[in-house]
Parts: C-alpha cells; sequence; structure tokens
C-alpha cells in the first residue's frame, strides 16, 4: 500500500487548543506490552493528566484503565480518539465516531493517513491530525 501524504491536518495553534480543551482519550490499538509505542504514548497522555480509555480485543484492564473492545461499547463521553491501527481501518473508526456523536478530534499517529476519513470526520464536525505523535506534540507544546 502507497503511503498517503495528509492533505487534512490540523496545525500546531490547534493542536494546542486540543489539548487544553480534551479530557478523555480513547487509545485505538493500545496495547498492553510496555514496549510499544501505544502503550508508551497512553501511558505519558495518563500522567499529563488526561482519562486514557483503551481500546483493545483482549485484556481486562490496561494502564489501570478498563479496556473495550470497541468504541462504540464505551459508556461515557469520549473527546479524542487517538488511533494506532492501520490506515485502512480509519474508515470504520470515523463511521463510529460519527455514531457517537461526542468525539471532538480524529488524530491518526505517526505513519497513519487516511485523507478520505480525515474529511469525513472534518465535515462531521471532528478537528483531525494526521500522522503525528500525541506524545511528542503535547511535550513540544508544554514542556
Amino acid at each position: 500500500m502507497e503511503c498517503e501524504f495528509p492533505t487534512v491536518n490540523s496545525n500546531m495553534e490547534e493542536i494546542k487548543e486540543i489539548f487544553e480543551s480534551v479530557k478523555t482519550i480513547a487509545v485505538l490499538g493500545l496495547s498492553p506490552d510496555e514496549t510499544k509505542a501505544s502503550h508508551r504514548v497512553a501511558k505519558y497522555l495518563q500522567e499529563a493528566g488526561y482519562k486514557i480509555v483503551p481500546v483493545y480485543p483482549k485484556g481486562e484492564t490496561i494502564l489501570g484503565e478498563k479496556v473495550y473492545n470497541s468504541l462504540i461499547e464505551i459508556p461515557f463521553e469520549i473527546d479524542m480518539v487517538d488511533i494506532f491501527r492501520k490506515p485502512a481501518a480509519f474508515d470504520v473508526i470515523v463511521d463510529a465516531c460519527i455514531e457517537r456523536g461526542d468525539v471532538k478530534v480524529f488524530w491518526g499517529q505517526v505513519g497513519l493517513v487516511n485523507n478520505a476519513a480525515a474529511e469525513k470526520a472534518r465535515s462531521a464536525g471532528m478537528k483531525v491530525v494526521q500522522n503525528q505523535c500525541a506524545m511528542v506534540d503535547h511535550k513540544n507544546i508544554f514542556a
């Protein structure tokens, strides 16, 4: 599969506003393996004061939080989705975000771009970040 260049993306000023406004972040593909990027990023965000909600197909808890099998299962408000899944999964994820109606930010981590899904998210009123690390951006803004 050829990599896409992100044509739909937030700038650093918008990213700062995102971090200042969100409280609850669903991390899709959050691995229980401490060596994985998804675990390190989620742990950092949790330590920075955000409520982390693991979405992963296995396990009961990750980082002390209940694991959900899907975004739709989460019974409380989600401000942001931080995605550690293949870009092909973004289409289903954006549909779940739209169905929920509460997701304000659609964030694809480094190397992850799906412009069609990103445009759909933006058209539905979400802020979109693609191909950027939430941990790195947070550190750059607030450190």
